[in-house]
């Protein structure tokens, strides 16, 4: 970092990556953690880790998440943590970090976990087709840091709480209980649940360049997920890749996606795919009051008017519909293709898919649900 504005936009985009794994990390906290390290130095990791741990962790279940961001976002390596928070009184000047000169002599030392805070952030907007392989596994690493857990949604099923409805029969067996006296009114309140996220990925010729990238974020969803999870391929076979994908290793994973998909690099048929997917698993209940994330191109080279069909009755079973296309962020896109034309009027939410940013806004709106386009 070599001013101010870079320390800035580093600690805001960790922050953004670190609400990207599930942490509620909100403006304010994002603040709060500025103001912090205002007071502390930024060139020590136990600081900058501390300060964000502190500030932007708000649930003992953002400890864990928090702490893979770090190592992933700051070294690569496994947090090293300190055993007591440092104290709080370092200096005021705060430090920022300066680039050395270029003949080598003054500035202060550049540290590389800083630099490469920089170069992430720089990777996440890149579009994954043209990344190098080097980028590529470090795109693929922070694809697995996303959290794409579902929203919760209510059950018709009760169950005791603090707050809520009179629960008549608990509130009676207790006052038998208690010999006919009234000492507490018992409640309930619908169960929650989360809510199913069904992912199919365009494993076609159109898609290679984005194919791995989207197949990960699959695998990040079904880990996230869990029993609430379903992924399949799509092409010129419908193929589920649940089972393959929940290995909690991204390359053993990946290892077993590659064995078990027979169309890699094919043609695409979304319309027959999608109707076997409805015929076979949606329309029994996979499908029924999901997310459903369709990551395609679009490019439909059968009738694209069994599509639009079989896209409608998609959208009267699923509760919502994103469609992911990574050409979409391309300056002058326009949505007119066959298939895509013939989808678009039933999806809920028409996003990008080409980069880590891209992968980012597409968990937080399966996570969080989002309000319908």
């Amino acid at each position: 970092m070599r001013n101010t504005t870079e320390t800035l936009e580093t600690i805001v985009a960790f922050a953004r990556t670190v609400r990207a794994a599930g942490v509620g990390a909100d403006p304010e906290r994002v603040r709060t953690m500025v103001r912090a390290l205002d007071h502390l130095d930024v060139l020590d990791p136990s600081d900058v880790y501390w300060a964000g741990r502190l500030t932007l962790c708000s649930d003992p279940a953002d400890l864990p998440r928090y702490d893979r961001c770090f190592a992933a976002y700051f070294s690569g390596d496994t947090a090293r943590v300190p055993r007591r928070p440092p104290s709080v009184t370092v200096t005021r000047s705060a430090a920022v970090p300066v680039a050395p000169r270029a003949d080598g002599h003054g500035g202060e030392r550049a540290d590389p976990r800083t630099a490469t805070a920089c170069e992430t952030e720089v990777l996440r907007r890149r579009d994954v087709g043209r990344l190098t392989a080097a980028e590529r596994a470090e795109v693929a690493r922070l694809i697995a840091l996303l959290d794409t857990g579902a929203e919760h949604r209510r059950t018709r099923r009760y169950a005791p709480a603090a707050t809520g409805r009179v629960d008549p029969r608990r509130t009676v067996r207790e006052v038998l209980r208690n010999g006919g006296e009234v000492s507490a009114v018992r409640r309930r309140a619908r169960r929650t649940r989360p809510r199913r996220v069904v992912i199919l990925v365009d494993v076609s010729g159109s898609m290679s360049p984005y194919a791995d990238a989207l197949l990960r974020f699959a695998h990040a969803a079904v880990r996230s997920g869990g029993r609430a999870a379903e992924a399949f391929s799509v092409g010129t076979r419908l193929t589920r890749l649940t089972r393959e994908l929940s290995h909690r290793d991204p390359g053993t994973a990946m290892a077993a996606v590659a064995a078990a998909i027979p169309d890699w690099s094919g043609g695409t048929r979304l319309g027959v795919e999608l109707k076997e997917f409805l015929d076979r698993h949606g329309q029994r209940g996979t499908a029924r009051g999901a997310i459903v994330v369709i990551a395609s191109d679009g490019w439909e080279r059968g009738d694209a008017a069994l599509l639009g069909a079989q896209m409608a009755r998609l959208g009267r079973l699923a509760h919502r519909v994103v469609w992911a296309n990574p050409h979409k962020a391309r300056p002058g896109y326009e949505p007119l293709t066959a298939g895509m034309a013939a989808a678009l009027p039933h999806v809920d939410h028409f996003v990008a898919g080409h980069s880590l940013e891209a992968l980012e806004r597409l968990a937080t709106l399966v996570r969080t649900g989002g309000p319908r386009a």
